[in-house]
């Protein structure tokens, strides 16, 4: 049984391309994760403001709505304090920049690996609502 088993969290998973989603799941969900998928930005909005959402994977290029504007609108409209991390084939330093400024958790690259979106998450977590297995961050 995983720390989070205990805890369950919920990553809402957001891009419009089915497979990457698909990934994106197989990924989480054997982790003890709860995914929930959206299809695009404007879908993204509608679960966060339904259900509780621990942390946003969200894919940065999608018709209407960017991830970026996406996150933008879920900082303003939802919690500044949610984690989003952006997942993107096309990282370059102007939309890392932009990412942070937008208080994005992090910037993953496309073709996305395993192990970096379970650590990267499991930071956002920590991050955001202590140790995974309900414990407080630690002291420094």
């Amino acid at each position: 049984m995983t720390a989070t088993s205990q805890r369950p969290y919920s990553v809402l998973i957001t891009d419009d391309d089915q497979q990457q989603r698909e990934t994106l799941r197989e990924i989480v969900e054997p982790e003890g994760y709860r995914a929930l998928l959206a299809s695009s930005g404007e879908e993204a909005l509608e679960i966060v403001r339904q259900e509780q959402v621990h942390v946003v994977l969200m894919d940065m290029h999608m018709p209407t709505l960017t991830g970026l504007e996406t996150v933008q609108l879920v900082h303003q409209q939802v919690s500044i304090t949610l984690p989003c991390i952006l997942v993107t084939a096309d990282a370059t330093e102007t939309l890392i920049r932009q990412a942070l400024r937008a208080h994005v958790y992090s910037v993953i690259p496309k073709p996305v690996s395993k192990h970096v979106v379970l650590y990267t998450v499991v930071r956002a977590i920590v991050r955001a609502y202590g140790r995974p297995d309900g414990g407080e961050p630690a002291s420094h």
